[in-house]
């Protein structure tokens, strides 16, 4: 029962509140979000902002630790884990499954969807704007998604990547020569 009233007060107010960079009222409006989360979330460490607009199901499964923050209009499954220390951009997309495409003698919207492994994005992540992260998917520690980017692979650890579908550019560790995707 406390955790509906926290959807409802998330999903009713919460999230409409002026974002988190907004003077003077941003910062309160930050906390009353994180304050909803923190009883939603199935564990969430010191979170440092969850911006406006952020939609997250009934976020019964999400797992979110110590540092990070939720960008403005950031779509996620209810099922993501996320690590310390990750920034998230504004308008991610991060959907929880695909539709079944595999029969041809039936419409693919009754064929229903699969059931695809949580995303997790490891920790000392940056996910840019605009990024969109197919199900299942694995943002290894360290990793950088530029934005607009969408991710189709797992990315490694201190990657940087970019581009549509998303490809090393570099990668951190290798005092940022390229590498061979």
């Amino acid at each position: 029962m406390k955790k509906k009233l926290f959807i409802l007060l998330y999903y009713g107010i919460a999230r409409y509140l002026p974002d988190s960079y907004v003077p003077i009222l941003g910062g309160v409006s930050n906390r009353f979000r994180i304050a909803c989360v923190r009883r939603i979330f199935k564990k969430c460490g010191k979170v440092s902002t969850i911006c406006r607009m952020v939609y997250f199901g009934n976020g019964k499964d999400v797992e979110i630790g110590d540092n990070s923050g939720i960008g403005t209009n950031n779509r996620i499954p209810n099922n993501i884990k996320i690590g310390n220390d990750v920034m998230m951009g504004p308008d991610i997309y991060i959907p929880a499954n695909n539709h079944n495409f595999d029969r041809i003698d039936i419409p693919m919207r009754i064929q229903g969807t699969s059931n695809s492994k949580p995303v997790i994005i490891e920790d000392d992540c940056w996910i840019g704007a605009r990024v969109i992260i197919t199900p299942g998917k694995r943002i290894c520690k360290g990793a950088i998604v530029g934005a607009g980017s969408v991710v189709t692979c797992s990315v490694e650890n201190y990657s940087v990547v970019g581009v549509n579908p998303a490809r090393i550019i570099r990668n951190r560790k290798n005092n940022g020569e390229s590498t061979n995707c």
